[in-house]
């Protein structure tokens, strides 16, 4: 079992900040390497499905995802269904008035080998991703 959980303070109220991290279609813009569509359901809902792929150049894996949990706007949880990556993920904005915090938090089975080799890369473009969300909501 991995276990990731980043963060970032953003300059934004959580509104907003929820706003821009459940736009699926827009999280390419923030998100290195990744695209995601609603593969399922309105993408707002449990029982919504998503797939994101994730790579470069066409050669990457798509994660399959089904909403387990909708609070707006302070929790979107999802159940990993894919081949390669499977556990459960949490997005949660934290309210801090004008401002908030969105944590990213990961609880995954991987292949062992597949998380030392691409551990160390995906923690340091989730972090680097972050902080672009952070700025492009904060604008």
């Amino acid at each position: 079992m991995i276990e990731l959980a980043e963060r970032v303070d953003i300059a934004a109220p959580a509104e907003r900040t929820w706003a821009a991290v459940t736009d699926w279609a827009a999280q390419g813009d923030w998100m290195l390497g990744t695209r995601v569509r609603v593969t399922g359901g309105d993408g707002r809902s449990v029982g919504s499905t998503l797939a994101a792929f994730s790579g470069v150049g066409g050669i990457g894996f798509t994660d399959h995802m089904e909403i387990t949990e909708w609070r707006p706007p302070t929790v979107c949880a999802v159940r990993h269904t894919g081949r390669v990556v499977r556990g459960t993920g949490v997005f949660e904005v934290v309210d801090r008035g004008a401002e908030s915090t969105f944590v990213w938090h990961e609880r995954l089975h991987l292949p062992a080998l597949l998380w030392v080799v691409v551990g160390p890369a995906f923690r340091a473009g989730l972090r680097h991703s972050l902080r672009r969300l952070a700025a492009t909501v904060a604008a």
